[in-house]
C-alpha cells in the first residue's frame, strides 16, 4: 500500500483518533504503534520512548539525527500518529509530560475513597498488562528462554526497584535447581560481570534503560563472553548495549515516582521466561520440584492447628 506523501495531511479517520486519543496517552499509543511502523519510522518512535523530555526541548533535525533517519521521516512518524506535523506533535507530547496524570495513575484523583483507589490501580495494573503482552516479541522470548535453559550460571542485575525485581528473579531460577545469583549493588555487579565467562547469561533490569552503572555493568560481562538479556524501555541506551533485548515500554515516569506498574511488567515477564526454562527442563525439573517440596512441609503448621 503506498504511503501517504510527506507534504500531505494525516487522514481524516487518523486525524479524529488523533483527536480522540487524550494527551496523556501519546507514549501509550507510540508504543503501540511501533511494531506496524516502517524500520525507519520504528528508529524515530524508540527515540521518543527512550528520552521524550529530550525529545519535547530539541529541532526537527535534531530527533532525525539522534534517530539516524532523515527529517521527512519524522514528519511521516508523526502523520502515522494521526499528526499534521512535528510541531502538533511537541504540542501533544508536551501536554502528556506536563499532566500529573503522565507520572501518576491519571484516572485517580484526591477525593477517591480507599475502595475507589483500589479499584482504579488494579485495573490499571490489568491494562499494563495487557499492554506489554501485546509488545514482546515472540522470536525474541523463545531466544531468551533458550539461552537461559542453557545457561551455566545466570546473574540478574538492577538498582532500585528493578533490584527488586532482580531478586524475585533469582528466587524464582534457585528454585528450578539452576545457578542463580542476584545483584542490586553497582559495584558488586560490575565486579560479577569481569568474573562471568562464555555460557553464562546475565539479565539485566531496568524501568529506564538510562541507569549509567548498569550499563556499564552490561558492557563488561559482554566483554567476558557472556550473553545478556535485557529488560529494558525500547530503544533504551542498555537495550541497544546487550545481545537480546526484551522491550517493554509502559506509559509511567520513571523520573518523578517510583515505578509501580512497570514493576508489575518486568515480575511478569520475569514469570514467563521462568515458567519457560521450566518447561524446557521437562521430567528432571519434576525430581527437583519434589524434593524442594519435601524440604519445606516440616516447616509449616498442619491445617487443623
Amino acid at each position: 500500500m503506498a504511503r501517504r506523501a510527506v507534504t500531505g495531511g494525516a487522514t481524516p479517520a487518523a486525524e479524529r483518533g488523533a483527536r480522540a486519543l487524550p494527551d496523556a496517552q501519546i507514549l501509550k499509543r507510540i508504543a503501540a504503534l511501533r511494531p506496524a511502523l516502517s524500520p525507519a519510522e520504528a528508529r524515530v518512535a524508540e527515540a521518543v520512548l527512550a528520552a521524550p523530555a529530550w525529545v519535547l526541548e530539541n529541532t526537527l533535525s535534531a530527533v532525525a539525527a539522534r534517530a539516524r533517519v532523515s527529517e521527512p521521516t519524522v514528519i511521516r512518524f508523526c502523520r502515522s500518529l494521526g499528526l499534521d506535523g512535528y510541531q502538533t506533535f511537541r504540542l501533544r507530547l508536551a501536554r502528556s509530560l506536563g499532566s500529573g496524570g503522565a507520572f501518576l495513575h491519571r484516572d485517580i484523583s484526591r477525593g477517591d475513597s480507599a475502595a475507589d483507589l483500589a479499584a482504579k490501580i488494579f485495573e490499571r495494573a490489568a491494562r499494563t498488562l495487557r499492554d506489554v503482552s501485546g509488545q514482546l516479541a515472540p522470536g525474541r522470548l523463545e531466544a531468551a528462554i533458550s539461552l537461559l535453559a542453557a545457561a551455566r550460571r545466570i546473574e540478574f542485575y538492577g538498582l532500585g526497584s528493578s533490584g527488586i525485581v532482580a531478586a524475585d528473579a533469582r528466587h524464582k531460577f534457585f528454585r528450578l535447581g539452576l545457578q542463580a545469583a542476584a545483584y542490586s549493588d553497582a559495584h558488586v555487579h560490575g565486579m560479577a560481570a569481569t568474573m562471568l565467562a562464555p555460557g553464562d547469561v546475565a539479565v539485566a533490569i531496568s524501568s529506564t534503560g538510562r541507569t549509567i552503572d548498569l550499563i556499564a555493568s552490561v558492557e563488561l560481562a559482554r566483554e567476558a563472553g557472556a550473553d545478556v538479556i535485557a529488560i529494558a524501555p525500547p530503544g533504551s541506551p542498555l537495550a541497544q548495549r546487550c545481545s537480546l533485548p526484551l522491550e517493554i515500554a509502559v506509559d509511567e515516569d520513571t523520573d518523578v515516582y517510583t515505578p509501580m506498574t512497570t514493576r508489575l511488567a518486568q515480575l511478569t515477564l520475569i514469570d514467563v521466561l521462568s515458567i519457560g526454562v521450566a518447561l524446557r527442563l521437562g521430567p528432571e525439573l519434576a525430581a527437583r520440584l519434589e524434593r524442594a517440596r519435601d524440604s519445606l512441609r516440616g516447616k509449616r503448621l498442619n491445617e487443623a492447628e
